[in-house]
């Protein structure tokens, strides 16, 4: 366990303390709301959360949120779910996330990069002024507060320029990644029956173009609530007959007109990966990702005018949602639409390097990939910039610390986060004040009361338990769509705890009050009576070069049993022989325990993922268990739908 060693990786000079907003915001709050003016970050921590609501308007204060109604009190209902935040207040999210146009017109709001590398800059006078024609030819189209707006789009200006256009309007908007097929996204958008369509003709990945008017053409068969469909020419192709050319819709120098909405209006549904079942529709407010991204990106990610955000993302993935918030602060946000390995490895650093990035974001795998591929990213490219990495989609393993800290800078902030779709922010993460530790995650995050509960629900410190957020949190669901008594949001989360929100997280909240995160506690390994995270094991085992990715799950047998194989993506050119499976276990006990060592170790053509690339380690689970395909796993929410008969096959014939 990490709290062994307390010895930090990384640790923020006096100087960049003191420079953090964090930093600035708890000496104003000390000020004018009775924060703790000593202690540091876990003095602020534990205020935060013991006096909820004083932080909160202290976060809108210091913010300066603008309520064009004031609010009646910040918390009318403080019971999970169903916390109502800042009754009677009205605002806007996208007048916020434009706010900067006014002081600095001419400076870029966002910078676009696709595979050629090459940043091509959309100003804040020129986005401000796209929104407000677009979002004029949304209401002209009979758009109305509450309508949902959808979008069929890759990482690219356009679908900011919609979102924020739908936002202006009081719409709801909705988005998926072009690389998602019919059926995924039918599985979506049919949910919550959207009546404007923006869609490209294709995109661009891998240095290859992939079109998919066909694909657009069913959708706008099967979607029948449609009014409009917009075409976004981005390979070059003709608008298809009944569809609105992009160009004229934001043509018009017009300045955006904002409906005032309730604090809880909804701003937007996400989906979760929806691997056993139709993904759930999540709703979240206006006035909630508002002040909760202000918090995460202002605050946390120490995110301003003069910094340069790029999240390596799609708009099928919640990461883009925030990545968009980055406009909250004042922050040019970059854009890259494309392949995050072309044409190769180290592609995300030279965009890093091209756009001036002060905070680069990927995933753990991406960190981990450039490990085994030899990237020097410090060495083939100019990260001055680069302040922070941060990492996310998975727990980043000791050895991606050390990586970054080694290849990227020494004194280079690491941030590896986690949170979830649910939320579409962070519960423990980032802190620019506090210094990083191998393993681990800094803390967890203000105003979230995050603790890790055995099964009676008591407090741990130092060992596994299950992550719960005992207080609500702005940016929680409002509700699920299709949802009308609440019970699929309600059993979603609280089912175990009553009143408490059970994320699904395996965490160890260490003594010193940084967090560890284990791996799904809904596809946890239990041998013993001893839980075990999956991460921990993929960890230790693809450190070996013959490795490329594992998965491992376990299976309670009929006799009372327990069978945990691990399966194994080999390298090019690696052999699952007798040498390379004793060093596999061998890797295991020794740097885990024997209780981690799997049953079998059975070599697969490859590791499915969700379409926003994490392991399926339950529908694997069910389909070892004899459930069939079709009711163990959503088949439009999986990469490769192939892989699974071989897991299928393996069920079928192991005695």
């Amino acid at each position: 366990m990490s709290t062994v060693n307390p010895q930090p990786l990384w640790q923020p000079t006096a100087e960049r303390i003191a420079e953090a907003r964090i930093t600035r915001f708890q000496a104003w709050a000390t000020e004018h709301h009775g924060a703790p003016a000593d202690g540091g970050y876990a003095a602020l921590h534990r205020w935060s959360v013991e006096e909820l609501e004083t932080f909160w308007k202290a976060v809108t204060e210091w913010f300066d949120v603008r309520f064009t109604t004031p609010y009646k009190r910040v918390l009318g209902d403080r019971s999970m779910p169903g916390a109502q935040w800042f009754p009677g207040a009205t605002l806007n999210y996208a007048e916020h996330a434009l706010r900067a146009a006014d002081s600095r017109a001419d400076e870029p709001a966002l910078l676009h990069v696709d595979e050629t590398h090459d940043p091509r800059p959309v100003t804040w006078a020129d986005l401000r002024r796209q929104v407000g024609s677009l979002a004029a030819e949304l209401r002209a189209l009979g758009v109305r507060p509450g309508d949902r707006v959808s979008g069929y789009l890759p990482n690219i200006p356009e679908a900011v320029v919609a979102l924020l256009a739908t936002a202006a309007v009081g719409g709801v908007w909705t988005s998926c990644a072009p690389d998602f097929g019919a059926r995924s996204v039918l599985d979506r958008f049919q949910q919550v029956e959207p009546v404007v369509l923006f869609t490209v003709d294709g995109y661009r990945y891998g240095g290859k173009e992939h079109d998919r008017r066909e694909i657009v053409a069913e959708l706008r068969r099967e979607l029948p609530t449609l009014r409009a469909v917009v075409h976004i020419p981005l390979l070059g192709t003709d608008a298809p007959d009944g569809a609105l050319e992009w160009s004229a819709l934001t043509a018009a120098d017009t300045a955006p007109v904002f409906e005032q909405v309730p604090f809880d209006h909804p701003l937007w549904v996400l989906y979760s990966s929806g691997t056993t079942g139709l993904p759930k529709a999540i709703v979240q407010s206006q006035g909630g990702i508002l002040v909760e991204h202000l918090k995460q990106l202002g605050l946390h990610c120490d995110l301003g005018p003069e910094d340069r955000f790029f999240w390596y993302t799609s708009t099928g993935w919640m990461m883009w949602n925030f990545l968009v918030s980055g406009l909250l602060t004042g922050t040019t946000v970059v854009l890259y639409d494309g392949s995050p390995g072309h044409p190769d490895t180290g592609a995300q650093w030279r965009i890093a390097e091209r756009t001036g990035a002060t905070l680069y974001g990927t995933s753990a795998a991406y960190v981990m990939a450039c490990r085994k591929a030899g990237v020097h990213p410090s060495r083939d490219h100019d990260l001055s910039a680069v302040k922070c990495v941060a990492t996310t989609g998975s727990p980043l393993p000791p050895d991606g610390f050390r990586w970054l800290h080694d290849e990227v800078r020494h004194d280079l902030w690491i941030a590896s986060v986690s949170g979830g779709t649910d939320v579409c922010s962070c519960f423990a993460g980032a802190v620019p004040t506090l210094p990083v530790h191998i393993g681990e995650l800094q803390a967890p995050c203000l105003g979230t009361d995050l603790q890790s509960w055995d099964p009676s629900g008591k407090p741990l410190t130092d060992e596994v338990g299950e992550l719960v957020v005992t207080n609500p949190m702005p940016s929680m669901p409002i509700h699920f769509w299709n949802d009308p008594d609440g019970s699929r949001y309600h059993d979603s989360y609280f089912d175990t705890y009553p009143g408490v929100w059970r994320h699904g997280d395996w965490i160890t909240l260490t003594s010193r009050g940084s967090v560890v995160i284990h791996g799904r506690s809904d596809s946890t390994l239990n041998r013993q009576g001893v839980r075990m995270g999956s991460a921990d094991i993929y960890e230790a085992v693809e450190r070996l070069p013959e490795i490329k990715e594992s998965l491992v799950v376990g299976i309670e047998q009929p006799d009372g049993g327990y069978w945990m194989p691990l399966f194994v993506h080999l390298a090019p050119g690696a052999t699952l022989d007798d040498d390379l499976t004793d060093r596999i276990r061998r890797t295991i006990r020794t740097q885990l325990s024997h209780r981690h060592v799997p049953d079998e170790i059975i070599e697969v053509p490859g590791i499915p993922h969700t379409l926003t690339g994490k392991r399926i380690e339950v529908p694997v689970k069910r389909l070892l268990q004899g459930t069939p395909l079709e009711k163990a796993v959503n088949p439009g929410s999986i990469d490769n739908l192939d892989l699974l008969a071989h897991y299928q096959e393996l069920a079928r014939t192991r005695p």
